[in-house]
């Protein structure tokens, strides 16, 4: 079966259901191809099942891409509160977490029943369960085959999204369209990712699974002040997840466990009172007591404080809030939110995000390399791509 249409989106996603909703709601006939069963299933278990849809101070500088004004021109034009309007148009009822971050009040199911009404009222025609085979330039646009038949369009969407959470049918089939048609991509990589621990501090660090506690993390350009979890395996937390997304192999990271304490201050001044207290017990005022001993322990810090001079005193706060660690590595897309790398900006324009080179060829949301801080960036780069691509088409 041949089918002549208008539009074609692959990826039911939140970028490629937005933009399909955008591009038939100003009269174009879309139909939107993923080979899962079921829309929107990254919307669904997001944010721990409540969709951090959106940031409101949402902006450039919590994006990370090898061109980092390329999102300008998107959320310029579609910004947080062109979405939060939908939002509220639709009765969903959320909350502010944190200064600027939006969840759902109760589950993120309301965001994906947003995305499916917006569409279904402008005519959009999902078709779930149908799989990609190929992907061919015409004369008049894009044909792509399906184990349906073959869809003709002039215009062909990719928002394939990127490679994290396999489980959940995450593939390249994006990355290999891009490449297909000429367009390169930069190297991919798990963002919003744990980290992982190396060998010699597995099991002293490993066994503080659980412990939670106020950092600040310092990795290349980046600096994060969150809260950091201990794994039996690693990192993670928000604090190591922002991290995550700037780390690259065997560089190590910078964290300080007491931010924002004078702690040289106040061990000397309980050494002024002859404290015959032992270090690690001084820390215990801003530490969990195990971490506390641990961290000691590791460093060969040993006896009370009468022990230490002035300099040691010194060497000791400044190695506690200049803690350097290299992970050993990462867990992986399995675990990682989001893909860091993809399409190219360089070969897309940043005002409709079409291949420069190929006419009619757009990328949207994750697949493209941009890719956000934690906190609910990312979701509005596919509502903001989206919509971008939507009025373009």
């Amino acid at each position: 079966m041949t089918e002549q249409i208008d539009v074609i989106v692959i990826g039911a996603g939140a970028a490629g259901l937005m933009c399909a909703a955008t591009a038939a709601g100003r009269g174009r006939r879309v139909v939107v191809l993923d080979h899962a069963r079921k829309p929107g299933r990254k919307i669904l278990m997001s944010g721990g099942g409540r969709c951090n849809f959106t940031h409101l101070h949402s902006g450039p500088e919590h994006f990370l891409s090898a061109n980092p004004r390329f999102c300008i021109s998107a959320l310029r034009r579609y910004p947080p509160a062109a979405f939060l309007e939908l939002v509220e148009r639709h009765g969903v009822a959320y909350e502010e977490r944190e200064p600027g971050r939006l969840f759902c009040r109760e589950s993120a199911r309301p965001i994906l029943d947003l995305l499916l009404s917006e569409g279904r009222q402008a005519g959009v025609e999902l078709r779930m369960g149908t799989g990609v085979r190929s992907v061919q330039a015409t004369a008049e646009g894009f044909a792509v085959a399906t184990p349906t038949g073959t869809l003709h369009a002039e215009a062909l969407v990719v928002a394939t999204g990127g490679l994290s959470i396999p489980r959940m049918g995450a593939s390249g089939l994006g990355y290999a369209i891009a490449r297909q048609f000429g367009l390169p991509v930069q190297p991919t990589r798990p963002a919003l990712v744990p980290l992982t621990l190396p060998e010699h501090l597995r099991r002293p660090i490993g066994d503080l699974a659980g412990i939670s506690v106020p950092v600040r993390v310092r990795c290349a350009e980046a600096e994060f002040s969150d809260d950091l979890l201990i794994t039996h395996h690693g990192l993670s937390g928000p604090a190591a997840l922002q991290a995550s997304s700037y780390w690259q192999p065997e560089v190590p990271l910078s964290l300080d466990w007491l931010p924002g304490v004078a702690l040289h201050d106040e061990l000397a001044e309980a050494r002024r009172r002859r404290s015959k207290r032992a270090l690690h017990r001084c820390l215990e005022a801003h530490l969990p007591r195990r971490l506390a001993r641990v961290l000691c322990d590791l460093e060969g810090w040993s006896g009370p404080l009468q022990g230490f001079s002035n300099r040691g005193l010194e060497a000791v706060a400044q190695r506690l809030q200049e803690w350097r660690l290299t992970p050993a590595g990462t867990a992986g897309y399995a675990k990682a939110e989001v893909t860091a790398g993809g399409v190219d900006t360089d070969a897309l324009s940043s005002r409709t995000l079409e291949a420069r080179e190929v006419p009619g060829l757009h990328f949207v949301g994750e697949v493209v390399d941009v890719t956000g801080q934690l906190g609910g960036h990312n979701f509005q780069w596919a509502w903001s791509s989206g919509v971008a691509v939507g009025q373009a088409i």
